[in-house]
């Protein structure tokens, strides 16, 4: 059997209400002829949205066939026995260009007993963000389910919840059960738990070109939500170059943040898992003992559990999330 190398996959685009021009301007992705781009797929395992990879002698193969095929060599032993042959992680990119609904994701235990397979825990790196942009993440005051449900009633639930103006560089960790929206003018890459499971709650009363309006799941949000208040939403982490710094320590994922602006040895004996390198700033190679492989912004790179060693060599000051499973 060939041996495992650093793998890219061609990304998944997906047409949203929401969606806008810049995973094609600021990424410089070609998502075709869609009119406007919400969200780009770079690495999934979803069914029936599986990437396919893009690089070398596995090119066109879809990313859970390589974890059956190749098993603990690709993701890992503890991983693999955990999550058999579907991929734990999905990385996307997303556009807002106007207000996403606000909704809300089950945890794994809600998910499984309704039938839904894993839920839903993420996380948000702010690659960049129009003046004045903002976000939604969790409840600006303790609320019980009577006063939640008042307010969505009444179309006034945003005085309820907690506002975040952001900027490029910020990090938000969303815990499964936290009521959540991004808002117009924000470009993210989003690292998150393999599942598709959204509970819609408001929908600013948005419809399409023919007029219908999107489904809303009120009640089933309602098992979903946690109503308590949080003294931060928002992950601080320190500004250090060229060493790994951890942001988002979580079962479902660790990401640190690499910054570098010089050659960085990275070595991943101690570590039963993959490496995802989703490239949030400039460009660099990435060396492995067979080659080279080039990353840019808006791209991301599996590198398989078997390479405990690359070397990185940025072509400018670039900057990487680390994603991980301990």
């Amino acid at each position: 059997m060939n041996k495992l190398y650093p793998l890219k996959f061609t990304p998944i685009y997906r047409d949203k209400i929401w969606g806008g021009q810049k995973i094609k301007r600021v990424l410089d992705m070609d998502f075709g002829n869609l009119p406007n781009c919400g969200e780009a797929w770079v690495l999934s395992g979803v069914n029936s949205n599986e990437t396919v990879v893009a690089n070398g002698f596995l090119e066109g193969n879809e990313l859970n066939e390589l974890v059956e095929v190749y098993m603990d060599d690709l993701v890992g032993g503890k991983v693999y026995e955990k999550y058999k042959n579907e991929f734990p992680i999905l990385v996307k990119f997303i556009d807002a260009n106007d207000y996403l609904s606000i909704q809300v994701h089950p945890d794994d235990i809600l998910a499984q007993k309704r039938g839904l397979g894993n839920g839903k825990t993420e996380m948000w790196y702010i690659i960049s963000a129009d003046k004045g942009s903002e976000l939604i993440a969790g409840f600006n005051q303790k609320v019980t389910q009577k006063t939640y449900l008042d307010h969505l009633q009444n179309k006034n639930l945003k005085q309820i919840l907690n506002v975040e103006k952001v900027a490029a560089g910020d990090i938000f960790f969303i815990p499964a059960g936290r009521v959540h929206a991004l808002g117009p003018g924000i470009l993210l890459a989003e690292i998150q738990q393999t599942s598709d499971t959204t509970y819609r709650i408001y929908d600013w009363g948005r419809v399409d070109d023919k007029g219908h309006s999107r489904e809303l799941h009120t009640s089933e949000a309602l098992e979903a939500i946690d109503f308590n208040v949080y003294d931060t939403y928002r992950s601080a982490y320190a500004n250090i170059k060229n060493k790994s710094i951890e942001v988002v320590n979580q079962p479902y994922f660790t990401t640190n943040m690499l910054q570098i602006d010089k050659a960085v040895e990275k070595n991943y004996e101690e570590l039963d898992s993959f490496v995802i390198y989703t490239c949030v700033k400039g460009a660099l190679d990435v060396k492995y003992p067979d080659g080279i492989v080039n990353l840019r912004m808006g791209e991301c790179l599996l590198i398989p559990n078997e390479l405990s060693k690359v070397e990185l060599y940025p072509s400018n000051e670039s900057k990487l999330l680390e994603t991980f499973i301990l």
